[in-house]
């Protein structure tokens, strides 16, 4: 998708975000990260609005993070204590970041929102390099399924209420491995479009660009409560540890 950079999704989602875009995962979530990083500095990737990062910093980690967009990083320092985390603006695949981590985070299927094989790649030894031997990298995405695409298309309802709905066209290329979407909000106000481009990995993929950025894996689950990672699994949580020099 043209014109999509790491500032974007934030010009398109930042007003409302938190709304829009809650997983309902967040409380777990940060129970398990915080057991994963037990202690010492964690970096998150596109820590957005805050959504992981504030209950961290409140929980007393040292919390850092990347976020490509500036208006989402407005919305987080609007919150109580958003002013007290130190954020880098830029790319997490490539961003420089001062200092070295005991752990990093990258939730929500973020890693996807970079644009190729190679970013993806680039984020994994990006994240390395700030960690700590025995530091962990904690991602969590979906598991793709194409199952309900018929010619390499999907529309489905995403949301629906009073006044207004909400829906998604998906276009994908199982060349590139990508998922192209548009959602289409219409209500009494008009009508809205939302583009969002993914690319996809399944987890073995992910498991090599770790390795090849010195990370091995050391836990996967299938969601946030450690349940067991099946092949009927529709997402995962995969917990990489930075080997010793």
């Amino acid at each position: 998708m043209k014109d999509f950079g790491p500032e974007t999704f934030g010009e398109l989602n930042a007003e409302g975000y938190d709304m829009f875009h809650d997983p309902g995962t967040t409380e777990i979530s940060v129970e398990r990260i915080a057991e994963v990083a037990g202690s010492g500095r964690i970096l998150e990737l596109a820590i957005g609005t805050g959504r992981i990062a504030l209950p961290l910093l409140h929980k007393g980690f040292d919390v850092a993070g990347i976020e490509g967009s500036p208006l989402m990083v407005d919305k987080l320092r609007e919150k109580p204590g958003g002013d007290q985390i130190d954020v880098v603006i830029g790319d997490f695949a490539d961003v420089d970041i001062d200092g070295t981590y005991d752990h990093a985070c990258l939730v929500f299927n973020t890693l996807f929102n970079l644009p190729s094989q190679d970013a993806q790649t680039r984020c994994f030894a990006n994240t390395a390099k700030r960690l700590k031997p025995g530091g962990t990298f904690l991602v969590e995405t979906f598991v793709p399924d194409v199952s309900a695409f018929k010619n390499h298309q999907r529309v489905s309802t995403r949301n629906l209420g009073k006044g207004f709905v909400v829906i998604e066209a998906v276009l994908h290329d199982p060349v590139r491995q990508t998922f192209e979407f548009q959602r289409i909000h219409f209500s009494e106000k008009g009508t809205r479009l939302v583009p969002l481009p993914m690319r996809y990995a399944y987890p073995p993929e992910m498991d090599l660009m770790a390795q090849l950025a010195g990370l091995q894996l050391r836990d996967r689950w299938s969601g946030w409560n450690k349940e067991p990672f099946t092949a009927d699994s529709k997402m995962h949580v995969s917990v990489y540890e930075k080997q010793a020099s």
